[in-house]
């Protein structure tokens, strides 16, 4: 196998780690929400520390943009390190007109425009799906503290700017938001039998151009962080 793209250590790395794709979001996540904090990786500056939360070891890595980026991290993860839970932690774009800026989205499963799971040479299309066990946690854990979120589908597309209004045809389907990652972090865990859960703010909508300003947008985040780490604990 190849070399992985972290400087970790086996054991450095704790079971269940929480993935934003911003590196800096993970310094921010560490530091914030985390205590005894070890920082385990900073090459090609994709930081990734662990520490405890509520007396657990958590770890916390960014993974970039994109599904081929989170395809090698997640995979060297899971791969060289153990890892067994993953949670994908980040914004989303709604295309829903009745979804709410700052609500949280839980993907059940992920839609995508990528090609990652041909790899795998399925005689079909690959449903990349969330593993129950963290979804339900995760449904408990929003519940508990009262915030607005919902369950479904999402889309994990490989374009960021796009000459069409391509996600008009997703939301017919019912699709809820747009991110970048999902899907390749769900094929990686399914391969792998191990579990992996997206939960995402809306922080932009897409059908009508509104945003979080920043002040909600942290906002939004700590109550999803609140939710992504309760399920870390409790799995």
């Amino acid at each position: 196998m190849a070399t992985p793209h972290n400087a970790a250590n086996p054991g450095d790395i704790a079971e269940t780690i929480l993935l934003p794709g911003d590196p800096l979001r993970a310094k921010v996540i560490a530091e914030t929400f985390l205590e005894d904090i070890v920082q385990f990786n900073s090459v090609r500056n994709m930081f990734g520390y662990t520490g405890t939360y509520k007396g657990k070891k958590v770890s916390v890595m960014g993974t970039g943009m994109g599904c081929a980026s989170i395809g090698i991290y997640s995979h060297e993860l899971i791969h060289f390190y153990g890892v067994k839970n993953l949670i994908r932690v980040g914004s989303c774009g709604s295309i829903g007109k009745d979804i709410q800026l700052g609500e949280i989205i839980m993907a059940q499963g992920a839609c995508t425009d990528s090609n990652y799971a041909h790899q795998y040479q399925l005689p079909g299309t690959m449903c990349a799906i969330a593993d129950y066990e963290l979804l339900k946690t995760a449904q408990e854990a929003a519940a508990e503290f009262g915030y607005p979120y919902r369950v479904g589908n999402i889309l994990s597309s490989d374009n960021f700017y796009t000459e069409t209004p391509e996600w008009k045809q997703w939301a017919k389907m019912g699709v809820l938001s747009i991110e970048m990652e999902s899907f390749a972090l769900y094929c990686n865990a399914a391969r792998a039998g191990v579990k992996a859960l997206g939960i995402f703010t809306v922080s932009d909508s897409i059908v009508n151009g509104e945003e979080l300003d920043a002040e909600a947008r942290q906002n939004g985040f700590t109550n999803m962080m609140q939710v992504a780490l309760e399920t870390a604990v409790r799995i």
